[in-house]
């Protein structure tokens, strides 16, 4: 096996995939090396997220990176098939619904003008017409809420092997080894060292390590801020059925809810360590989301829990977006991280992104210098409003 490559990518996840994808596309004739440690993918982030996918954001580049990446979705089976066999992704769009308050609605009706400007399609609907839409819901508290209709889920996993497949297809090398560092040298990097000693050369170093990453770059002392932050999931199941199929709906407190077939997928983002917990705490579920789910709807009463999960999110603790670029002092070190939850639905446009700047030096499709590694220390960080 060559231990020389022209771009090496520490991570095997979906980021990886989409850039190394995304260069061979865009016809970039050097080889590619991808580093991954889980084989298996068990503690990847990308198949233990919930693969939604929306463009109803409040800063410019991150909607127009929901755009980006909403089309390629449209498009992934065809675009990913190989011999003529589609990437089945099961596409959904059941739509975000964002349930609002006094307090939520203002905000909600400056984001939308934002949005407009850029041709998003979002309905504001008042109390009387989210009860109409929505009839099983406990509206007395809300004042209304915004539904995204172009927005819904693909299945992560799906996702991830689409892109690992057609990469390798199209000649990228993946290694199942773990990296421990990245080798520098006068503030240039010239590749990394696996775990089990083995040095591997490239005049190019990706961080694509999602949770792991802000502990990779403090290793060749450069500190990006990315933490892990673990999210828990819960799959339960209703005695009182939802006559309708249930949007990824947010409700006011942060907890948010959907339909997946015959179940619905809970959440909520609970204040938690950063740290590398997979742990899935059931009494959560009992003590803290419950109560609030079935103050929303009747039909919450009477549940059971039948399932769970969780992952890691890759958590940019600054301002909660995503870095993505060259480092100012160390040349040949990219980042592609900090995604913090939106990762899976902006991994199509980061990548291409990130292949343009390794290969042209500079954004094309989408500016996305706004996201670059540079913000922290000028202070112009990416200010969301529509986080959830």
């Amino acid at each position: 096996m060559t231990k020389k490559f022209d771009v090496i990518i520490v991570g095997g996840g979906i980021m990886a995939g989409s850039l190394a994808y995304n260069l061979m596309k865009d016809g970039y004739t050097g080889s590619i090396g991808i580093f991954e440690k889980d084989r298996a993918y068990e503690y990847s982030s990308t198949p233990r997220s919930e693969g939604g996918i929306r463009q109803t954001f409040s800063t410019e580049v991150n909607i127009k990176m929901s755009q980006y990446s909403y089309r390629v979705y449209k498009n992934f089976e065809e675009e990913m098939a190989i011999d003529g066999e589609p990437c089945h992704i099961d596409f959904r769009q059941d739509g975000y619904l964002y349930l609002l308050n006094d307090r939520t609605l203002p905000i909600f009706k400056d984001i939308m003008k934002i949005q407009e400007s850029l041709g998003v399609q979002a309905n504001l609907m008042d109390q009387r017409e989210t009860k109409d839409f929505f009839p099983e819901l406990n509206v007395e508290d809300l004042t209304g809420a915004v539904f995204d209709p172009d927005a819904g889920n693909a299945d992560p996993y799906s996702v991830l092997q689409g892109y690992i497949k057609k990469a390798r297809q199209m000649g990228v090398t993946f290694i199942y080894e773990e990296v421990d560092t990245i080798v520098t040298e006068q503030q240039k990097v010239k590749g990394v060292i696996t775990k089990n000693g083995e040095m591997y050369h490239a005049p190019i170093v990706v961080n694509a390590a999602g949770p792991w990453s802000g502990e990779l770059s403090k290793k060749i002392d450069i500190d990006i801020p990315v933490q892990p932050l673990r999210r828990q999931l819960f799959s339960i199941d209703t005695t009182m059925k939802f006559q309708n199929t249930i949007p990824f709906t947010f409700d006011p407190t942060g907890l948010h809810f959907r339909g997946e077939r015959s179940k619905i997928v809970v959440g909520w983002a609970n204040d938690v360590p950063f740290g590398y917990d997979f742990r899935l705490e059931k009494s959560f579920f009992e003590e803290e989301i419950w109560p609030v789910l079935a103050h929303r709807s009747l039909n919450f009463e009477q549940l059971k829990v039948d399932g769970g999960w969780a992952g890691l999110y890759d958590y940019n603790p600054v301002d909660h977006n995503a870095i993505i670029g060259g480092h100012p002092s160390m040349a040949g070190y990219y980042v592609i991280s900090g995604f913090s939850g939106h990762g899976f639905q902006h991994a199509p446009a980061a990548g291409k992104g990130l292949s343009e700047l390794i290969r042209l030096g500079k954004f094309e499709t989408i500016d996305m210098s706004a996201l670059s590694v540079e913000r922290f220390a000028t202070k112009n960080l990416v200010l969301e409003t529509a986080v959830f």
